[in-house]
């Protein structure tokens, strides 16, 4: 799943957690970034001004192995493709969404045949977008991501909790509990300091 992407970017236990162990849980990100989906989670079009913009678009990577589906993609008339990701917060630049669109890009370009150079994130908060360009860089950044997550699946395996400012935010902070597991790995390493000593 192209989500799968933006999980490991910006966590790997997170995107083990949703993808492996298939938990999930809700708290006030995830319930505002529903709302702010709710416009665009529903198949259709709408044009304007000769933009045509697809809503729920599937779209998908043979070559990568990606299904998903994009909030907006817009059809302009000299043939621009430009697909649009929905978020709620304020305009910010993060990395995880950069690479979620750029994977949105790819596939938009394997089942056209046309050049993605471009797309946003619109932030509902600020209502406004963030244009991405898709760069040599970022397809990069979405074919490692990719071929990680590809060992993460394969493993079976939960990585450890990254215990910092992120899982102030994250859902899944108390099926994670990266503060108990961090405590544990912290007393594990104590023990073994002590019991290298004590040789």
């Amino acid at each position: 799943m192209l989500s799968a992407l933006q999980h490991w970017s910006y966590c790997p236990r997170q995107c083990a957690l949703i993808h492996v162990e298939q938990a999930f849980d809700e708290n006030v990100h995830t319930m505002r970034g529903n709302a702010v989906h709710q416009r665009v989670d529903e198949p259709g079009f709408e044009s304007f001004e000769g933009v045509r913009s697809e809503h729920a678009l599937p779209v998908w990577s043979e070559r990568l192995g990606l299904i998903g589906k994009c909030d907006i993609v817009e059809f302009y008339p000299d043939g621009r493709i430009y697909p649009v990701e929905y978020k709620h917060g304020k305009k910010r630049a993060k990395a995880h969404d950069d690479i979620q669109l750029a994977a949105q890009a790819i596939c938009l370009e394997e089942m056209t045949g046309k050049p993605v150079t471009h797309g946003a994130i619109y932030h509902h908060t600020s209502r406004r977008r963030r244009e991405v360009a898709i760069t040599d860089t970022l397809r990069r950044q979405v074919e490692e991501t990719v071929a990680a997550i590809r060992v993460l699946l394969a493993s079976g395996q939960l990585p450890p909790p990254v215990n910092d400012a992120r899982c102030k935010e994250c859902s899944l902070q108390d099926i994670c509990q990266p503060q108990v597991m961090a405590d544990k790995a912290g007393q594990r390493k104590a023990r073994k300091e002590l019991f290298e000593l004590d040789q």
